[in-house]
C-alpha cells in the first residue's frame, strides 16, 4: 500500500500510524496552504492537559498561496517557547533523555518556510526510530490520487480517528489517557517500542 500524507509539525500519531504501516509513502507538497490545520500544529500532553504548539506564520487568507511558499514568521521566539514546553511536558518521561538531543536543531537552527521545517521534523523523527523509510515527495497536486491511499484528510484538525490502544502518558494519573497526539508524546513514553506499537494499531477515520 502507498500512502498519501500532508507533512506536519511533529505528526500526531495518526498520521504516523500511515507513515509506519504504508509499504511506501507520498508527502504532498503541492496543494495550497489551509489554515487551522496541523500544517503548523502540533498538540503534547502537559501538566494541564493538551497543549497545542503552533508555528506561527505569514499567510493571508485573501491570495491563495501553495504550501511549500508559506513563510515562517521568524520575528516570533516560537521555538524556544516550544522546546521549554516539550521539556516541562515530557523532561520526566522515559525516554526524553535519549532523544532529544536528535530534535535540538529544529529549536536551534532558523527555517524560512513551514513545509522546509515540517520536513525536517519527519526526517529527524524517522531517523531517531531508525526506520527504513525513505518518502517520496510529490511532483504534482492529484485531486484523487491514482494507485495511493488517501490519508491527506488527517491533516484537519477536525478529523477524528478511532482511538488507539491506550500507554501510559506522564500526566496519566491527572488527566486520563490522552490519544492521538504529537507522535512525540509516544516517542518520548514508549522509545524503541514505539514502531511495533504503531503497526499493531488499525487506524478507523471517522
Amino acid at each position: 500500500m502507498t500512502g498519501l500524507i500532508h507533512p506536519t509539525y511533529f505528526p500526531n500519531i495518526a498520521h504516523f500510524w500511515a507513515v509506519v504501516n504504508a509499504d511506501s509513502i507520498h508527502l504532498e507538497v503541492f496543494d495550497n496552504y489551509q489554515k487551522q490545520s496541523y500544517r503548523n500544529r502540533t498538540e503534547i500532553y502537559g501538566a494541564n492537559g493538551k497543549l497545542a504548539l503552533t508555528v506561527p506564520v505569514s499567510y493571508t487568507q485573501k491570495n491563495r498561496q501553495l504550501y511549500k511558499n508559506v513563510k515562517i514568521a521568524n520575528e516570533e521566539q516560537w521555538q524556544l517557547l516550544h522546546l521549554k514546553s516539550l521539556q516541562s511536558a515530557y523532561s520526566m518521561s522515559p525516554f526524553f533523555e535519549f532523544y532529544i538531543d536528535d530534535f535540538m536543531p529544529l529549536f536551534e537552527n532558523k527555517f524560512d518556510y513551514i513545509l522546509d521545517f515540517n520536513l525536517k521534523c519527519l526526517d529527524i523523527i524517522i531517523s531517531s526510530l531508525q526506520l527504513n523509510i525513505r518518502p517520496i515527495q510529490s511532483t504534482v497536486f492529484e485531486k484523487e490520487p491514482i494507485n495511493k491511499t488517501d490519508y491527506r484528510n488527517l491533516v484537519k484538525r477536525n478529523s477524528e480517528v478511532k482511538t488507539f490502544e491506550s500507554y501510559t502518558q506522564v500526566f496519566t494519573e491527572k488527566h486520563g489517557f490522552i490519544p492521538n497526539l504529537s507522535i512525540l508524546d509516544l516517542l518520548f513514553n514508549e522509545g524503541p517500542n514505539t514502531e511495533l506499537y504503531l503497526k499493531k494499531q488499525e487506524l478507523l477515520i471517522i
